[in-house]
């Protein structure tokens, strides 16, 4: 068996509520990410979805768990040292912070709200990172960068700005800038939630043809229908604990879980 992209065990976190409360959001999660696979992550609103997906990018630093994608492992229980009287804030290291850097490449994420420089063009959107993070050849990143515009159907777009786009436009952008960091696994928050609904077809249509090409994805998404037509793993995700995980047709189309065929019933099943 092949070694997979991603590997999470113990993933743990908790927020700060009120006076000081600690808020449980995510409870010792284990699950792993094939190369060239798609993950969907679905369940209810505030089960820690996306505060799992956000983990793996470390834009949220869980309180304990080792995540390895691709060759970098972050053990974030011994990663910074407790700051005192600042409650769960950390002081991270030097040696930290290029740790984090390097785990943080190798994910790239599309956001629900597109979260494009407002104004650069689409073409400079998509090449910021590679030339002013990763430091790559500028013309390069520029051919690159149109190639990907005509991968997501927007070659004529390259030097129009994020408000002179549909809200589909934008997130096809923000897929494009995200595939242009080469990254190991992509990453997708919910992508299709904040587009009208005549939108969302041409933004799920890319996804899928991501999928069809072997890019390793982690998606979280309430489309159910999609996830059973793109997904090769499904985690079901309630109370800050995966509860069923496998193929879409167990866990979607033959779930084992009360919770998960509660959960389901509601969504596919409304009336």
């Amino acid at each position: 068996m092949s070694t997979p992209v991603i590997e999470a065990t113990g993933l743990t976190k908790s927020f700060r509520g009120p006076k000081g409360a600690t808020i449980p959001v995510l409870h010792d999660n284990d699950f792993t990410v094939d190369h060239g696979s798609v993950t969907v992550i679905i369940g209810p609103s505030g089960s820690g979805k996306t505060t799992m997906l956000r983990s793996l990018n470390a834009l949220d630093i869980p309180d304990a768990g080792v995540i390895r994608i691709g060759e970098v492992s972050v053990d974030f229980a011994t990663v910074g040292k407790p700051r005192p009287g600042l409650g769960s804030g950390r002081k991270f290291s030097r040696a930290d912070n290029a740790l984090l850097a390097r785990y943080r490449l190798q994910s790239g994420m599309v956001f629900q709200s597109h979260n494009l420089f407002p104004n650069k063009t689409v073409l400079a959107n998509i090449t910021e990172g590679p030339v002013i993070v990763q430091k790559r050849d500028a013309e390069q990143a520029r051919a690159e960068a149109h190639e990907l515009l005509d991968q997501v159907g927007l070659a004529a777009q390259a030097e129009q700005l994020p408000h002179q786009l549909s809200g589909g436009q934008q997130q096809r952008v923000g897929i494009a800038r995200a595939l242009a960091m080469k990254p190991t696994v992509v990453l997708f928050d919910e992508p299709t939630s904040a587009l009208d609904p005549e939108l969302v077809g041409d933004v799920l249509g890319v996804i899928k043809d991501l999928a069809t090409a072997g890019t390793t994805m982690v998606i979280v998404t309430h489309e159910i229908r999609f996830a059973q037509q793109v997904a090769n793993q499904v985690l079901f995700i309630d109370g800050g604990a995966i509860v069923e995980r496998g193929a879409p047709a167990d866990v979607i189309g033959a779930p084992s879980n009360d919770r998960t065929k509660t959960f389901l019933k509601r969504i596919l099943d409304p009336a």
